[in-house]
């Protein structure tokens, strides 16, 4: 699942949108998941953070300039169409699958179910060309990997 999000960030992205890099453009997806329910906790703060380093084998000064460019864009978003149009671009339908599982384990993360995180998800979902079967799917992997073993 790590190398699927993980070729999201070594993609080649300079033509197709120069605009935003596609490591903030996810990034910023997870983001938004967080403060979904108006709470950044920490460990949801954290969750993006080892998912960063992780999937992407990101520096801990890297994964933290990405971080800050990403919540300042989820901040000040007026929608989240420009984060998933170079997602979608850049990913394969496994990988964004993937994508929306680590939104599910971001959102799950301070062991929380919120109505409005789940609304998030469910909303974004449809604009990274991912099903409400892989959704489903995806939660229950990340509920899977979220309980204490």
């Amino acid at each position: 699942m790590f190398e699927s999000i993980k070729r999201l960030f070594t993609a080649d992205t300079g033509e197709s949108h120069p605009e935003l890099d596609p490591h903030v453009a996810a990034t910023a997806l997870l983001v938004e998941a967080a403060l979904a329910d108006g709470i950044y906790a920490d460990c949801e703060q954290e969750q993006i953070r080892a998912i960063l380093s992780a999937a992407f084998s990101m520096s801990d000064e890297k994964a933290a300039r990405v971080l800050d460019q990403a919540e300042s864009l989820a901040e000040t978003a007026v929608d989240h169409h420009s984060f998933t149009k170079v997602v979608k671009a850049c990913l394969d339908k496994q990988e964004r699958v993937a994508l929306v599982e680590q939104l599910w384990r971001v959102a799950l993360a301070d062991g929380e179910k919120s109505p409005f995180e789940d609304a998030f998800i469910r909303r974004v979902t449809p604009l990274l060309a991912v099903g409400d079967r892989e959704r489903v799917f995806a939660r229950s992997r990340a509920e899977a990997h979220m309980r204490p073993r």
